[in-house]
């Protein structure tokens, strides 16, 4: 099983597309997962074309249509015996990934949610990070379209999940 990997597009303009590079390395995945800030809904539309989307609602995704199924807070889905969450922030890793939480901090703040995923897909901060924690492996795609907030090509992620074991692959794109 392949799932493409992505987040924080900032695309707002419904005639822009996600980059051919994009389209290119998600050829032939299962699933395209986008961890939120899309801002339009045509760049789920333009992922669709590739493979089945869902994402997370970001936080500056308020202007998107609260009806359309692909897009939740949070997605809980079950792939090839893995439970997966896809979400747009995901506290304490956001705050780690950033730099604004120690890693024994971070280690503190997830030992109170009472049950976590064997994998968790998240945003926000335009940062790689893949990070096995226990059990859980947090990973964030960075952002395609605004690494580090600068307007050029970033990066996006390939998850690959071979009988239950679950590696991932970042692209520079």
């Amino acid at each position: 099983m392949r799932i493409g990997l992505i987040s924080d597009t900032h695309i707002s303009n419904n005639n822009e597309k996600i980059p051919a590079e994009v389209r290119e390395i998600f050829k032939g995945v299962d699933h395209i997962f986008h961890a939120g800030d899309i801002y339009s809904l045509s760049v789920l539309d333009d992922l669709q074309k590739i493979a089945p989307v869902l994402a997370a609602r970001g936080d500056d995704d308020w202007i998107l249509k609260a009806e359309d199924e692909r897009v939740k807070e949070k997605h809980v889905v079950h792939i090839a015996g893995l439970s997966i969450w896809i979400t747009h922030q995901f506290f304490p890793l956001d705050f780690y990934s950033s730099g604004r939480l120690s890693f024994d901090d971070t280690l503190k703040e997830l030992k109170k949610y009472q049950t976590l995923p064997d994998i968790v897909v998240f945003g926000h901060t335009h940062k790689t990070l893949s990070l096995k924690i226990e059990n859980t492996l947090y990973l964030n795609p960075g952002s395609a379209t605004l690494p580090n907030y600068e307007s050029r090509l970033g990066t996006v992620s390939i998850l690959n999940i071979t009988e239950g074991i679950a590696e991932v692959d970042t692209i520079q794109i």
